[in-house]
């Protein structure tokens, strides 16, 4: 997710930092988006050589790495509100004042999450979806302590892009999230009560209603672990409607964690 919401803003010209963890993670993660624009290229969608584009991000081993003059910083680390603080905090700490800081969380709540900041006012949801290159969508997330001028910022920053920002009010799973966990939960459930097989229900779901694609692929697409990680934050905030089920925990469990790892409900 990351290296892909750093190929986007490269590839329209914006001076890039990726922070990672270690050398290892800092090798990994060039290799990503080198690879995602190379992809680019070859299906005509990057306007420029992608060495040029590539030229445009650096790779930094930490969060005090981070460019004093950065405008806007995007955490994306997993879906864990500790890990999240300890990465806004820091960010916040190195970068001016003038800097708006933002998570690409997909479920948590982005005022509980700013409340850790010094100046709550500049921090602001953007979540953005996979594949990022190709998503037409990042929802933009406003709590009460939210800034209108961050918000405009921000919203301006997704068109420039070529995206397009829905804004929604500060709640546990936003509007995406809320809405394509419950789906997904459900087609696991119907696959745990052998209504059909996987194939069957993303087909009826991509056929009948027009989803580019269903719901069992899509869990696959995100991480089953991610979309565990929701579903149990959902559960406890908004109820039993969310409760994971048991097909999903045992997935988990075993490893099948959807693409990355090369089986989730399909083969990758």
């Amino acid at each position: 997710m990351g290296a892909g919401i750093a190929q986007v803003f490269a590839t329209r010209g914006a001076r890039v930092s990726v922070v990672e963890s270690g050398p290892d993670a800092v090798e990994a993660a060039r290799a990503r988006v080198a690879d995602g624009l190379a992809k680019a290229a070859e299906r005509g969608k990057l306007p420029e050589d992608p060495a040029v584009v590539l030229a445009r991000v650096v790779v930094v081993e930490g969060v005090d790495r981070l460019p004093a003059e950065s405008d806007l910083v995007v955490e994306a680390v997993p879906e864990r509100a500790d890990l999240k603080i300890d990465v806004l905090t820091e960010a916040e700490a190195v970068v001016g004042e003038h800097a708006v800081l933002a998570s690409n969380t997909s479920s948590l709540s982005i005022a509980e999450l700013g409340a850790a900041l010094r100046v709550p006012a500049r921090f602001v949801g953007m979540h953005f979806f996979n594949p990022v290159p190709a998503s037409k969508l990042v929802e933009v997330v406003h709590a009460p302590e939210t800034a209108d001028d961050v918000l405009r910022r921000v919203r301006e920053w997704v068109r420039d892009l070529g995206k397009t920002d829905v804004v929604v009010r500060d709640s546990p799973g936003f509007a995406t999230s809320r809405l394509g966990v419950l789906l997904g939960l459900e087609a696991i459930r119907m696959l745990e009560e052998g209504v059909a097989d996987a194939e069957a229900i993303d087909h009826a779901m991509e056929l009948g209603y027009r989803h580019p694609m269903g719901p069992l692929r899509s869990t696959d697409l995100v991480g089953l672990d991610v979309r565990l990680a929701i579903a149990e934050y959902l559960h406890k905030t908004l109820g039993e409607r969310f409760a994971p089920p048991r097909l999903l925990r045992e997935k988990v469990a075993a490893g099948e964690l959807g693409r990355k790892s090369g089986r989730g409900f399909h083969s990758w």
